[in-house]
């Protein structure tokens, strides 16, 4: 799996507040994308610092990749250094398994998701 084709898979991702994709936002970009020895890592950049829907920007990426890839596949999702007030903390959320589990259960959140990740209608 290359790097362009990860970005392939998250470049469409609806932002959770602003009716366009990640992409149209400069929120992901194929250079923030890497692949090596099965670990994909994605640094996403919030368009604001203080951006209270980053963790869930984060939350979608996740969820779409671990979606699309299969199992051999380590997912490192993390917001761009600098980027975030709270870069720490939202890094921690979102890469780890049992929140994002957690997060996935109540409904609100879970639906929020799937609308984010909604086929885009072209």
């Amino acid at each position: 799996m290359s790097a362009c084709s990860i970005y392939d898979l998250i470049c469409d991702i609806k932002d959770p507040e602003f009716p366009n994709t990640l992409q149209d936002l400069g929120v992901v970009s194929e250079e923030k994308v890497s692949v090596s020895n099965n670990i994909v890592t994605v640094y996403f950049k919030p368009t604001i610092p203080h951006c209270s829907l980053a963790t869930m920007i984060g939350l979608c990426i996740q969820t779409k990749l671990h979606r699309e890839l299969d199992s051999s596949y380590k997912i490192d999702v993390l917001i761009e250094p600098g980027s975030h007030e709270q870069e720490g903390s939202v890094n921690k959320q979102i890469n780890d398994k049992e929140r994002r589990a957690a997060a996935l259960e109540d409904p609100n959140l879970s639906a929020l998701v799937e609308e984010c990740l909604a086929v885009p209608d072209y």
